[in-house]
């Protein structure tokens, strides 16, 4: 998790302008579902049908989702809360609090459809002007860090990030970027899917500049020109294996010999133009990308087209239904297999989450998440971490050099975020206005542009959060080697507070584990004790970990993603860019394992529902996991996503695992038993 300029915007606000409609209450999540078990299934041959498959049968992916999930279900219920919140925070009559009146008038701007309708692009045409007014090199260079400062991508990325070497220190980073295709394959793979992919995009941009006002032969051309720029800028990249390594991302230079690495990129100019502090030395994350892409190979007018797609496509989702019909057209409807759009409410609260998030987020905190929760994490990350340490001191194939460097490791963990942060972020310079929803956009997202810039050349504030405290998620910082938990996440199925400890240490359990077990995965195993990227592993003991670590590659390799009914063609995960999560998933599971056998000590709980308390951790680490998804969310995510599918994250793991065996009773043989398991940690 990190900031970058060239990240598109934090939530995109896809669909056509809808009417507003009453919320939706999910039903209430429980963190052991009995109803969701298929007992059809026998669960030494697929687990994952086993502890879903009758929560499979009852809930379809609904019509504005690509993926439905248990996770999601938690997902739209936090929503749910949100936009209670934003509901009564934007009533201009009740008495609201300076949070109150800034997160509710962002919302109510965004929920003002007829406003939407009236101005259509009008909004963007200050942008495009300054695009227009482009003579030369300089002025384009200028007008790319304006829209750097807005958070709008285009042609290359500048952010700053902790040094690879001293996280103490925040560094300017430049790195690859401005393609808008999901990954960099796209763009040269000859198979049939990529290439109707890309002929879709191609008319996609298209239908976009025809929005404009363009003449169908002009906006086909403009689509053509801006496919011809973004194959380019891809040649460049890193694919997203390379990129998983932080060493092919270790690339320190004075600023003077990025400058003349790159003559094209004009990055003097840029970097005043933008108002960077100054610095002397800079982290160029992808130097291959500043190597091989020669801007200078494209007129001035090829680039003006270029930089209007660049902000017609990022400011889209939240102009007129023509627009956001378009824009969901192809970025969800044919990428990812979704049916129809969300509410227009849902996606306001999304843009609220993503722009104002710790505002919004304050109040999620107040309304839902207690000092009792945040104890018993406590107790448990606690309880999680010394499972760890005697995993670590446990390892057979681990000298002891390097488990006690690795120790040392975990010790620098210490107390983890949980719910939400200390002190809130302060979003009162960010101007808000009722009837400018594009204008609120562009001021929080150079609010957060601006935020991020000043940090070159200061120290790292371990203190921030980089995530919102509704979200639905965890993540481990390799610079500040730390663990963080929402609130959002801290709720059933993950965590339950009246549930018994097998099933809380089967769900938010193995979600610490899977945290703690990111510090050494095969990238987070690369940074010490102090979170700098440093070689601390025997060669010997770097050695074991490879040859473990290619287990779980070849077995993940092996999973089919998705099958195409008409042809026959397998999609299979790819092992190598899923090593890291696959390896947190195992880990962390065994980890969460270990640390309820600690905690039940000699008692032994009686069975519960008909199930032994290992049973029941393993059912609730299952179940977190039930998940209907489309077949082009599957193959997209094949190809760009770090995790593995549910029914993988599940049945990858567990067949690992001789205890989830013994607990069901499974004979060697079955699918549930792998003959060589793999293990790490």
């Amino acid at each position: 998790m990190r900031f970058r300029i060239d990240a598109l915007l934090a939530v995109l606000l896809a669909g056509p302008a809808l009417a507003d409609g009453p919320t939706s209450t999910p039903a209430v999540t429980r963190s052991f579902d009995l109803a969701a078990l298929d007992r059809a299934v026998d669960p030494c041959s697929d687990f994952f049908e086993f502890a879903c498959g009758s929560w499979r049968k009852s809930n379809p992916i609904p019509g504005d989702r690509s993926r439905w999930g248990r996770f999601d279900a938690l997902a739209e219920a936090n929503l749910n809360v949100l936009h209670e919140i934003l509901e009564k925070a934007a009533d201009p009559e009740a008495k609201r609090s300076p949070v109150d009146v800034q997160v509710g008038d962002y919302y109510a701007a965004c929920m003002d459809e007829a406003a939407a309708e009236k101005k259509g692009a009008a909004p963007l045409g200050d942008l495009f002007a300054r695009i227009e007014a482009v003579k030369t090199r300089a002025d384009l260079t200028g007008v790319v860090a304006e829209l750097h400062s807005y958070l709008i991508p285009a042609m290359f990325s500048f952010y700053p990030s902790p040094s690879l070497k001293d996280s103490s220190l925040t560094v300017a980073n430049v790195d690859q970027g401005g393609i808008g295709l999901p990954d960099r394959d796209d763009y040269f793979k000859t198979d049939p899917k990529a290439v109707e992919r890309r002929e879709k995009y191609v008319e996609h941009v298209g239908k976009m500049f025809q929005l404009l006002g363009g003449e169908p032969e002009d906006a086909a051309a403009h689509a053509k020109t801006v496919m011809a720029i973004e194959t380019e800028l891809a040649r460049g990249y890193l694919d997203r294996v390379a990129r998983r390594d932080p060493k092919n991302r270790d690339n320190m230079l004075a600023r003077a010999a990025l400058l003349e690495l790159a003559p094209s990129f004009d990055l003097a100019r840029y970097f005043e133009a933008i108002k960077a502090p100054a610095f002397t030395d800079v982290n160029v994350a992808n130097l291959g990308f500043y190597k091989s892409v020669n801007l200078d190979q494209f007129p001035l007018a090829d680039w003006k087209t270029y930089l209007r797609w660049r902000v017609l496509r990022a400011a889209a989702p939240g102009l007129s239904s023509a627009f956001v019909d378009e824009s969901f057209r192809f970025g969800e409807a044919y990428l990812r297999g979704t049916k129809e759009l969300e509410a227009r409410w849902k996606r306001c609260v999304r843009r609220v989450d993503g722009e104002l998030g710790e505002a919004l987020g304050r109040l999620f905190v107040e309304k839902t998440f207690g000092e009792e929760g945040r104890a018993r994490m406590a107790q448990m990350v606690a309880a999680l971490n010394k499972s760890m340490d005697k995993n670590v001191r446990g390892l057979a194939w681990m000298t002891d050099a390097t488990k006690t460097r690795a120790l040392e490791k975990l010790a620098a963990f210490g107390t983890s975020k949980v719910g939400a942060p200390e002190k809130y972020r302060d979003y009162s310079s960010v101007v808000v206005s009722r009837d400018d929803f594009v204008g609120n956009v562009r001021r929080a997202n150079a609010f957060e542009a601006r935020r991020q810039l000043v940090k070159i050349g200061q120290p790292v504030d371990r203190t921030e959060w980089r995530m919102s405290p509704p979200t639905v998620n965890a993540y481990y910082s390799p610079p500040n080697t730390e663990i963080v938990f929402p609130a959002g996440i801290l709720q059933p199925p993950f965590f339950d507070r009246t549930i018994d400890d097998p099933v809380n240490f089967g769900g938010i359990g193995a979600v610490i584990g899977h945290e703690y077990s990111h510090g050494f995965d095969d990238q987070g195993r690369k940074f010490d004790a102090t979170g700098a990227l440093k070689d601390w592993w025997t060669e010997e003991d770097a050695k074991a970990f490879e040859e473990r670590a290619a287990c779980f590659v070849d077995e993940y390799g092996s999973f089919v993603a998705v099958k195409d009914p008409k042809t026959g063609e397998e999609v299979k995960l790819n092992g190598r860019l899923t090593l890291g999560e696959n390896t947190a998933d195992n880990g962390g599971v065994r980890i969460a394992y270990g640390a309820l056998k600690e905690a039940l000590g000699a008692k032994t709980p009686a069975p519960k529902d008909g199930f032994t308390w290992d049973q029941r951790f393993f059912i609730g680490y299952a179940q977190v996991w039930c998940q209907n998804v489309t077949d082009d969310e599957s193959r997209l995510r094949a190809q760009t996503d770090t995790h593995s599918p549910g029914r993988y994250r599940v049945n990858g793991v567990l067949g690992n695992m001789p205890e989830f065996q013994q607990a069901f009773s499974c004979p060697a043989g079955q699918p549930m038993v792998r003959e060589k398991a793999c293990r790490v940690w």
